[in-house]
């Protein structure tokens, strides 16, 4: 690690002297001393209110025609969400562990919290002399690794900056030197406390020091000249960077904001444009300040439009912040009239404020060619389908698909009948079976061979009744029941539901593109019933299937945005239930 040598003091550093490192990949040493002015501007003040930078890492549908035997869930007061509702799995989380015994609560109340920050060693509560600090280092557990130690204790328990300037003062006369490491920190307190001054001087230092910044303090720098109206030498840090490596999100996202805060939109957007075309997701924070930026300063309004196109494109929901700022941009635009009123969306499609209708969450006919083919060339065909199965048993499924008529549901039999453990497979299989055909439905149920062999969870005269309402196939208990549901039911068409607990994560990972991808969620969301409850001897109840699509839509007089709510739990299969209703009058 390369270090820098500084003459001693007690609350500041002022006399850097010479910088020597060790890492050829980023530093040379320097040839010289600093230039007395440098030597003069070095001035340590740190906020410890710190968090680390790295630049390592993260039309309306048109409604088709339908088979008349479509599935038709019974309608109750309270129907259950769908499995695809934010914060779902979270509740399912938690219900398990009580079904388990786990007081989760009494755990939260009595278990220490030990984050990444958490603070194992004694600190100081005021600036020590270096006298003080060399006893600290003495009965230091780790004397090694002191320094950086105490530096990160005082950042976590949001210390006096006065104390780590000591500390500082003091590793400059007990070492003559500070370790690169050490003053990477430093930088990080200054960006990040506002110091705006000393992100001048440490960068000076730097770059007389060294002939090229490292990934860090790039980012750094990045961030802390953003800040200031020396904004634009963020950029020439920027240039910097890529002739190294691809910058990150956060890079552009520090870089757009500087420009935006200090009113040049035109390099704002374009620091944007080249983010999108270098295949980057914005992120948030970036969005954010163009929204912002676009209250202040008239004529942004075509891009800002622009960006809820790519969040619809990409099904990217705002966050609760960014939301407030996109309500207050539409309702701030002049002569428009434009009004925001945050809502919910009826399982019917309609939204509860304007009462419009959303985007239908079926596939056009285009969308479902794209995605059927994809998805039987990546899934079903491709070369990882065989690793569970062979290639004679999809050759004999496929060719007992064709020779049935397209089928309306395709039941996942094994996941489905270990549903609830009140009752046995096959009797909690063949209820709802028989729940399904009571609507006339051509039925499919996939199934394994150890499910025909007679034992107490599968009983033969189930069984017997299962085949005589639906058609079954059973593969080998080896094999992977989900290429053959997916092939049976895109096959059938887009009528086709299927049943099922999975949520095919795995194979939406294995489609190629995000667009694909997004097709196989919609499709999914669209088409995948759950069971959400089931007492032995009374009707089988479903999740609803939701009618409309969760992703960002226009009809010119209006727009609705659904967003991710603060403190939200949201798994990545999930969507949100909030939404923005705009609407502007005539």
């Amino acid at each position: 690690m390369g270090s820098v040598v500084v003459s001693k003091s007690r609350t500041c550093i002022k006399h850097l002297c010479t910088a020597w490192v060790v890492n050829p990949l980023y530093f040379r040493p320097a040839l010289a001393c600093l230039p007395q002015n440098i030597m003069q501007a070095a001035r340590f003040i740190i906020n410890p209110h710190t968090q680390y930078y790295s630049t390592k890492g993260d039309k309306q549908a048109p409604s088709r025609v339908a088979k008349e035997k479509c599935f038709t869930p019974r309608t109750r007061p309270a129907f259950p969400n769908s499995v695809f509702t934010a914060g779902t799995a979270k509740r399912t989380a938690e219900y398990m562990k009580k079904r388990a015994g786990a007081d989760t609560e009494e755990l939260s109340n009595n278990t220490p919290a030990r984050g990444r920050g958490s603070v194992k060693v004694a600190l100081p509560d005021h600036p020590l002399p270096a006298s003080e600090w060399a006893k600290f280092k003495e009965s230091s557990s780790k004397p090694e690794r002191f320094e950086m130690q105490m530096m990160e204790g005082l950042l976590a328990t949001n210390a006096d900056i006065n104390i780590a300037k000591s500390l500082l003062a003091y590793v400059v006369q007990d070492k003559g030197t500070l370790s690169y490491e050490l003053l990477l920190r430093y930088l990080t307190l200054c960006v990040t406390g506002g110091h705006h001054s000393e992100v001048f001087d440490i960068y000076d230092i730097m770059k007389t020091c060294f002939k090229t910044l490292d990934t860090g303090a790039s980012a750094l720098f990045i961030k802390g000249f953003s800040q200031t109206e020396r904004w634009r030498e963020a950029l020439v840090v920027l240039e910097g960077m890529k002739k190294a490596l691809l910058p990150s999100p956060r890079n552009y996202s520090d870089a757009i904001a500087g420009a935006a805060l200090h009113g040049d939109t035109e390099t704002s957007w374009m620091l944007y444009d080249e983010l999108l075309d270098l295949g980057l997701v914005p992120n948030q924070d970036t969005w954010q300040c163009l929204f912002q930026s676009g209250i202040t300063q008239r004529g942004q309004e075509d891009k800002l439009f622009s960006v809820l196109s790519y969040m619809r494109d990409n099904q990217i929901y705002p966050e609760e912040p960014l939301i407030q700022t996109i309500k207050a941009l539409f309702e701030s635009l002049p002569d428009q009239k434009w009004s925001g009123k945050f809502s919910y969306v009826a399982p019917s499609g309609e939204c509860k404020n304007c009462k419009a209708s959303l985007e239908s969450i079926q596939l056009t006919e285009e969308e479902y060619a794209e995605l059927k083919d994809k998805v039987m060339k990546k899934v079903i065909e491709g070369s990882d389908v065989f690793k569970k199965t062979t290639p004679e048993e999809l050759k004999s499924f496929k060719s007992f698909v064709k020779q049935r008529p397209p089928f309306d549901i395709v039941i996942d039999g094994l996941n489905v009948a270990n549903t609830t453990p009140k009752a046995t497979h096959s009797e909690t299989l063949l209820a709802v079976v028989a729940e399904l055909e009571q609507q006339g439905l051509n039925i499919l149920v996939l199934g394994r061979k150890h499910m025909l062999q007679p034992s107490r969870n599968w009983d033969r005269q189930n069984m017997n009744k299962i085949k005589q309402k639906a058609h079954c196939f059973f593969t080998d208990n080896i094999s992977e029941d989900d290429p053959f549901l997916l092939y049976a039911a895109l096959h059938s068409g887009v009528h086709c539901n299927f049943l099922s607990r999975d949520l095919m994560r795995d194979h939406k990972a294995c489609l190629s593109d995000s667009t694909t991808r997004r097709l196989f969620f919609k499709w999914q969301r669209g088409h995948q019933l759950v069971i959400s409850h089931y007492v032995p001897g009374k009707r089988v109840g479903f999740q609803r299937i939701l009618a409309y699509d969760t992703i960002v839509q226009t009809s010119g007089s209006s727009w609705h945005i659904p967003y991710d709510e603060n403190r939200g739990d949201r798994a990545t299969y999930e969507v949100p239930q909030k939404w923005l209703c705009l609407t502007r009058e005539h």
